[in-house]
């Protein structure tokens, strides 16, 4: 296993077979949060899709995203009929979720999506409900204003321009869980291909550990150059994986996605489209 390391928010747990690598995240974040990136970081972004940004946030941003979420699950009431197992698998989700509303119409919304296993036969929680949740989406960054805040920040405005995003939009955001023992798997998959632009891969993914990601908690996973608190950038068409958590750990996250306007069209395909109610708003103030 060859180490790629790094200190702070993060260090890239080296390549296994495949030329898969794991990123190890550490959620604490400084005062002294990077003031852009360079132009070695932009080429490393380049060649291997995938860039690490260590202490990009801060604790305090962090632990107010967490607090938040909190206060959202305990205001939460989803209607039995509404309770959806979320899968990355395309079977499973063709069964669960495919043909759901609650689902499909969440691009404008924050709502709730569950982990297999969590309900009896006629819906009710079979563990707490706050150790249910698989992820909230799609909306946290147009409703609410810590979410809101945090991805309209100055520094993740600096970044765009930095990465030379002439008109971004966010076209979703989500908290994912990844509860202790029954943190669902997810897939080695490319994001360019759930949302899909022409030309593609005009997607760009930002995920940012609130809690410290391991191997046994189900850290992500790459294949460098495989597209054609710290923070992540994930390129829209390099592949990632994340495996099931079966630790005694959750491993929460915030993460969101944003697509460069300029020149691009955002295929009629996607389940994720955007509403009169919400138009993709742009990144920039």
């Amino acid at each position: 296993m060859v180490l790629k390391g790094s200190q702070g928010a993060g260090e890239l747990a080296g390549q296994g077979s495949g030329g898969v690598t794991a990123y190890l995240s550490h959620h604490s974040g400084s005062e002294s949060a990077m003031a852009f990136v360079t132009e070695e970081q932009i080429q490393q972004f380049c060649e291997d899709g995938f860039l690490v940004l260590e202490e990009f946030f801060t604790t305090e941003e962090c632990d107010a995203m967490r607090e938040q979420i909190d206060k959202i699950i305990a205001k939460m009431d989803v209607p039995p009929h509404c309770r959806t197992e979320f899968s990355t698998d395309e079977e499973e989700q063709l069964q669960a979720q495919g043909s759901a509303d609650y689902f499909l119409t969440s691009g404008d919304k924050i709502r709730f999506f569950f982990e297999k296993g969590v309900f009896d036969e006629k819906g009710d929680f079979l563990v707490p409900k706050e150790k249910s949740i698989n992820k909230i989406g799609h909306a946290l960054h147009a409703y609410d204003p810590i979410f809101k805040q945090i991805t309209h920040s100055s520094k993740v405005q600096e970044l765009g321009r930095k990465l030379g995003l002439e008109k971004p939009v966010v076209v979703q955001s989500m908290y994912i869980f990844k509860q202790p023992g029954i943190g669902g798997e997810v897939r080695p998959h490319q994001d360019a291909t759930f949302l899909y632009t022409e030309p593609l891969a005009k997607v760009l993914g930002l995920w940012i550990a609130l809690e410290n990601a391991t191997q046994e908690n189900s850290c992500l996973w790459f294949i460098p150059g495989s597209h054609t608190s710290g923070l992540i950038l994930i390129h829209g068409e390099v592949v990632h994986k994340s495996e099931l958590n079966s630790s005694e750990w959750s491993r929460h996250v915030y993460t969101f996605h944003l697509m460069e306007a300029k020149d691009t069209t955002w295929s009629k395909e996607n389940w994720l489209q955007p509403t009169p109610e919400l138009p993709f708003p742009p990144l920039y103030n």
